[in-house]
Parts: structure tokens; C-alpha cells; sequence
């Protein structure tokens, strides 16, 4: 398929762990079509996932606060003048994305896939991606749109040291979840740092500023807080990750990370640590769930602190 050159642009906003699984989708678009321009959209938030990407030639930022950053985003989305444009999101917001940005060809999820099914009908081509997980279903979108070099490589780049970090090997969480049912108990955290402590390991919890002041309380916690560069940067030095179905936690499966993985109403098939060496702990016969609920999920407080501690053994906490 040949585009005359012109850009492509690819459309995932966010969030963070959303990003991470467009990731080797993109990739594959750029290493298929080398001589076009690949333009990314993405909010501004998650822009340090993508900065000095070899494959990205130029990010851009969509800002939706006001009508003035609508309205400037939307002139920015009219001068790429794609010939190629990727929804890997499948909202209506995205696809409006795509829309402004005048693409001859228009790929995206149809409506039994998309997340928002009014999406698929701002599409040209729809894709019924059999997935199950998102990394699969952005790599088949990619092949939907021409790309024949398929990688499922995430490129993540290296960060930036923030923040304070023990001198002993620790082992990194991010105890906080997009939506509290997917959290693990904070008193589970504390419990199990203590274990990490008789074994010569420290327990960092990587947060942002804000919501420091609720570790205060434990011991067995190391606060550590830092932007999103800092995050990167702590991941990659972390002897192991404990994580939830969150950002964080695919961050970490995407550097090759061993560790613990716990889930409850989420299914690990679609959002779990792709092809990671993270061991996914999850109860038994869990209905799949993706409602943004107030309360941790009875499923959650099932995996033990033992059976964590037990994993964390098993993978002998640090990389091959």
C-alpha cells in the first residue's frame, strides 16, 4: 500500500497504560511505511512516554480543557494532512480526532469492538480485531492499515532519577489504580514490606505528590514520589514490580520486569502484563468486571500477602 509519502498519524490519547499497548502498533506502522512521517496524538500528560521514540517522528499534543486548546489542537491535527489514520482508542473523542485531521483512509475498531460503538461510524475501515489482549488488537489494526512488519517491542525511554531511592535492592509498587476496585488493600502493602525487610529488600511505593500523605502511616513503605520520568527511571531499577491493573504495571511488563501481578474484576487475557515474565495472581471463578466502583473488589482481598510474597520468591525478585 503505498500512502505517496504523506503522513500517517495515529491516535491514542491516553491513558497511560493504554499508550504502552499502541506502543508496538505503531512501531509496526513506522517500520512498514520508513518514509513516511508517523505523527502521534496524545494528551499532553502522557507525552514523556514518547519522547525520543524511533519510531514517532513527531508528537502532538492534543489538549481538551478549554474551546481555545480544542480549537488549536484542531488546527495543529488540520496542517499533518495524513493520507493514513489509526484510532487505536475507539472513542467518539478519538475518532472526531481523526475526523478533523481529513485522512483519506480511516482504520479503526468496529462497533462490536470499539468502546464507544458510535465511534466505528467515523471510520472508512473498520476492523473486527479478535484480539483478545489490546497489544494484539492494536497490532491487528496496524495490519488492518497496510503494515506487513509486525513488532510486539515497546520502546519505553530511559527516564530521569527523581525523588529518593533506597541503597539496598527494593522491589517497586504503584498501589494506586485508575478506579479503587482494582486496588490491593493498603494494609496488604505495609504487611508485605515488612517480609521484604527480613529478606534485605526495601518496598518503594512510587505516587504522585498528592496522594503521598496516605502512606504516612506505614512503616513498611517507602514513599517515592516523582513525575512520570521518574517513574521510568525507578521501574527500570527496581528489582522487581508489584502492580494492579494500571499504568504502572504495564510499564513494567514492557521492560521485561519480573514480579507480581494482582487482579480481580479486570481480565489479565485483555489488560494483563503482555508476554511478561510478571506472575498474574487472580481468584478463582472472578466474574470480568469494568465498572469504576468506590471500594477494592472482595476479589483482591482474596490474594494474600502470602501468596504475593510467595511469587515474589518464585521469580527470585530480579531479572535473568
Amino acid at each position: 500500500m503505498n500512502w505517496n509519502a504523506k503522513p500517517i498519524l495515529a491516535i491514542r490519547l491516553g491513558a497511560m497504560g493504554d499508550v504502552i499497548h499502541a506502543l508496538p502498533a505503531v512501531a509496526s506502522l513506522k517500520k512498514s511505511f520508513p518514509l513516511q512521517r508517523l505523527v502521534w496524538a496524545v494528551a499532553p500528560k502522557w507525552i514523556p512516554l514518547l519522547e525520543g521514540n524511533p519510531y514517532v517522528d513527531e508528537i502532538l499534543p492534543f489538549q481538551r480543557r478549554n474551546w481555545t486548546q480544542v480549537s488549536e489542537s484542531w488546527k495543529r491535527l488540520r496542517r499533518v494532512q495524513p493520507d493514513l489514520a489509526v484510532d487505536f482508542q475507539g472513542l467518539v473523542q478519538s475518532a472526531l480526532v481523526g475526523r478533523a485531521a481529513a485522512a483519506r483512509c480511516f482504520v479503526g475498531l468496529d462497533g462490536q469492538l470499539a468502546r464507544e460503538w458510535a465511534a466505528s461510524l467515523l471510520y472508512n475501515k473498520t476492523v473486527h480485531a479478535v484480539g483478545p489482549h489490546r497489544v494484539q488488537r492494536c497490532l491487528q489494526l496496524a495490519e488492518a492499515a497496510g503494515a506487513k512488519v509486525l513488532t510486539e517491542e515497546a520502546w519505553i525511554p530511559a527516564g530521569s532519577p527523581e525523588g529518593e531511592l533506597p541503597t539496598i535492592p527494593f522491589v517497586l509498587t504503584n498501589p494506586f489504580a485508575g478506579w479503587i476496585s482494582k486496588q490491593w488493600p493498603l494494609e496488604f502493602y505495609d504487611q508485605l514490606g515488612a517480609l521484604l525487610v527480613a529478606e534485605g529488600y526495601a518496598l518503594v511505593a512510587n505516587v504522585p505528590e498528592a496522594r503521598a500523605g496516605e502512606l504516612c502511616r506505614f512503616r513498611n513503605l517507602h514513599p517515592h514520589v516523582s513525575s512520570l520520568a521518574g517513574l521510568i527511571d525507578a521501574t527500570r531499577k527496581a528489582a522487581a514490580v508489584i502492580g494492579v491493573d494500571s499504568g504502572p504495571l504495564h510499564l513494567a511488563a514492557a521492560l521485561h520486569k519480573r514480579g507480581v501481578a494482582i487482579y480481580g474484576p479486570t481480565d489479565p487475557a485483555q489488560t494483563g502484563p503482555y508476554r511478561s515474565a510478571l506472575k498474574v495472581l487472580r481468584a478463582d471463578n472472578v466474574r470480568n468486571s469494568y465498572k469504576r466502583e468506590d471500594e477494592i473488589h472482595p476479589s483482591m482481598k482474596i490474594i494474600s500477602v502470602e501468596m504475593v510474597a510467595d511469587a515474589l520468591r518464585a521469580s527470585e525478585l530480579v531479572n535473568s
